[in-house]
């Protein structure tokens, strides 16, 4: 596995990085273990810390629909959130043509709450939230995504192609907004990823970190299953319980400490 690992990150030519290996994409059905895991460890996950009531909107990633994100709404829900679906059926793509309806749908929230809008995104749900983040930045109170192919190489993942096909749209159309979306954003920002994602490079979603932005590495978990992992859920139970205006970096204790690795090694 350790030779697998090595050559994804290997550039396939000068300054690409190459899609994660057939051996990474073809463990995804471990999703559903780390699904029951949850199921399973449910009481340590009721643990988080309580929220504070502020709407979180969960969108979903390329291909899936409100469904994917339930469990993740309804933990959200349990823990005091006032958690949202996007209501736009399944998600075929389009960073650009999504646009306007997204910022309609945030501004509705947002207007509903009288609050700023926690924005949760699974993989290309979260390429939407950071763009969110870049057009309204003061409906936005923060990001959470969950392996997002937002920087570096975004090509380099086993579903470009298809989302091409599907959306209509280049990833490399319109460099401009690709290149703010992979850059700082104006609300903090936490990108949760693994570096055995089987669809994702997972250098492909490293934001730059500072004082408002972070990256929390869970250990062994699969792309389909970030959504419903439970360290992955806990994670983004305790970035959300920070107050509004308020940042410190993910401290990697409670129940799940062990699924994390030090925040060093997003960078090796």
């Amino acid at each position: 596995m350790a030779v697998t690992l090595m050559d994804e990150d290997a550039p396939a030519e000068q300054g690409k990085l190459r899609p994660p290996s057939w051996l990474l994409m073809l463990a995804e059905p471990r999703a559903l273990f780390e699904f029951n895991s949850s199921l399973l460890l449910s009481p340590l996950l009721l643990q988080a810390p309580r929220g504070d009531g502020h709407p979180v909107l969960a969108l979903p990633g390329f291909l899936a629909s409100d469904l994917s994100m339930a469990p993740m709404r309804r933990y959200l829900s349990q823990l005091g959130y006032d958690a949202h679906a996007w209501n736009m059926g399944r998600n075929f793509g389009g960073v650009y043509s999504k646009r306007q309806a997204l910022r309609t749908l945030l501004e509705r929230i947002h207007e509903q709450a009288g609050r700023k809008v926690s924005i949760v995104g699974w993989s290309l749900g979260g390429v939407y939230a950071r763009d969110l983040a870049l057009q309204a930045p003061d409906l936005v109170r923060s990001v959470i995504t969950l392996g997002s192919p937002f920087a570096n190489d975004i090509r380099a993942t086993n579903a470009t192609k298809l989302y091409e096909l599907l959306s209509g749209e280049g990833v490399n159309d319109i460099p401009g907004l690709r290149e703010a979306i992979g850059g700082d954003l104006p609300v903090p920002a936490t990108s949760i990823y693994s570096r055995t994602d089987g669809i994702v490079n997972w250098r492909t979603s490293l934001v730059r970190p500072s004082a408002t932005a972070e990256n929390i590495e869970v250990h062994l978990a699969s792309h389909i299953g970030l959504g419903v992992n439970p360290a992955a859920l806990w994670a983004v139970a305790d970035r959300l319980a920070q107050a509004e205006g308020e940042f410190s970096h993910f401290g990697r204790s409670g129940p799940f400490a062990i699924a994390y690795a030090p925040p060093e090694n997003a960078q090796s």
